[in-house]
């Protein structure tokens, strides 16, 4: 089964980009295909090669980007809610690029099922 993921939630501060990456990881295991992972929203947060959490805590940004390595994830960021937020290409962690919603369209077309994680 191919799957699209939509995350609108940043990585701090809402559980759903930790149960995103999750969902992603077991999709890939079990041997399903991950079309395409579209960061929405707040969710364009988990993009940002800016994040630097305390050495203690999980880093979602750096899993993110293992995951699109080891697997060829295309790892999408809007560019409408990444300029409201600040980010742009030089901020983005590897792996990840910048687009339009025309990506999200195209998932779902492209898609069997599209989960979508946060509000």
């Amino acid at each position: 089964m191919k799957f699209g993921i939509l995350v609108n939630e940043g990585p701090y501060t809402h559980q759903a980009a930790d149960t995103a990456y999750q969902f992603a990881k077991a999709v890939l295991e079990k041997g399903h295909e991950v079309h395409r992972v579209f960061f929405y929203h707040d969710g364009v947060n988990n993009a940002s090669k800016l994040t630097e959490p305390p050495q203690d805590d999980r880093h979602i940004v750096n899993r993110w980007s293992k995951l699109a390595e080891e697997h060829g994830l295309d790892l999408v960021v809007c560019v409408a809610a990444g300029l409201r937020r600040g980010l742009v290409d030089v901020n983005l962690a590897p792996g990840f690029r910048i687009s339009g919603l025309g990506q999200l369209v195209e998932t779902g077309i492209q898609a069997d099922r599209t989960v979508t994680f946060g509000d």
